[in-house]
């Protein structure tokens, strides 16, 4: 499999994004469970098919990228795929600012490249941007990884445990940076329940209370696929005078404003969300970061 990722990894991403948009339709066609949970949760939170339907391909062209992404020859640079950066003054300054910054990307565009053009463009200026990487559970995930995945200039990782939360606190504390994809579903004891697109969903209480806990600025960050394999555009936008960064607000507030967000994020560019996933499912059980969720201080 990392053989095969490697000389997918040196294909031009305009074809590779034709083949994945190609990938993207077969799923929507040959998975009806898949189509149906695609179609539910988009038009459930008022889409229509037309606003919708570009996701479609869209799902398939972020599985084709993945390959360059993760496995491109050491020393290529992400940013010549990035055409063009919006709102990047702003958080230039709130990282001047040295009181820290969150940036709040969801499962919308492609968040790998985002995280990478990130760090990459980002680290002589600030250092590297941290994130939580809880490893892969398959053996030839692990294996695409292993042979570098995430392990680019710029990205630096910590465990999805306490101690890794212990060290995002520390980091945003000391003025460094942070990506977190905040519309996943955590496990049991580490939400609240909060409006998310106009229903009821399970929804993270980590990165409220990292923000509550620590000053630190917040972003709304996404990577954008432009049309016909053009290359990317990263937009920020900060979210401030909301129940977020709030220190007094109550933390089903902070994260009923956090999904507020997200969804504003989301309506502006429906055709590249996962519609697919299972937002509104129950959670799990587990402790992983239980502490942290449950509002445990650094020491």
């Amino acid at each position: 499999m990392v053989t095969l990722f490697r000389l997918l990894a040196r294909i031009p991403m305009p074809l590779m994004h034709r083949l994945g948009a190609l990938l993207g339709w077969m799923v929507w066609w040959c998975a009806p469970d898949y189509r149906r949970r695609f179609k539910a949760n988009a038009e459930n939170a008022g889409f229509t098919p037309d606003q919708y339907r570009p996701a479609v391909a869209a799902a398939g062209q972020m599985a084709a990228e993945l390959p360059w992404l993760w496995l491109r020859p050491q020393g290529e640079s992400v940013l010549r795929r990035v055409v063009r950066w919006e709102g990047v003054e702003a958080f230039e300054a709130a990282m001047q600012a040295k009181k820290g910054v969150i940036l709040v990307a969801p499962h919308l565009g492609s968040w790998e490249m985002c995280g990478q053009a990130i760090g990459e463009r980002f680290l002589q200026a600030f250092g590297p941007i941290t994130a939580l990487f809880r490893p892969a559970r398959k053996k030839w995930m692990a294996e695409l990884i292993a042979a570098g995945s995430r392990d680019r200039p710029g990205l630096q990782t910590l465990p999805t445990n306490n101690t890794g939360v212990r060290g995002l606190i520390r980091t945003l504390r000391s003025g460094g940076y942070t990506g977190i994809l905040p519309d996943q579903v955590p496990p049991l004891g580490q939400g609240v329940w909060a409006p998310f697109l106009g229903r009821p969903a399970y929804t993270m209480t980590l990165l409220p209370r990292l923000a509550q806990q620590t000053g630190a600025a917040c972003f709304l960050s996404v990577c954008e696929r432009l049309p016909r394999g053009a290359g990317y555009v990263i937009r920020f936008e900060p979210i401030v005078g909301t129940a977020l960064t709030d220190p007094k607000a109550s933390i089903e507030d902070a994260a009923a404003a956090m999904n507020d967000a997200i969804g504003r994020l989301i309506h502006s560019l429906p055709g590249q969300y996962v519609w697919d996933y299972a937002r509104y499912k129950e959670p799990r059980g587990d402790t992983v970061v239980a502490a942290a969720a449950n509002g445990e201080q650094a020491q």
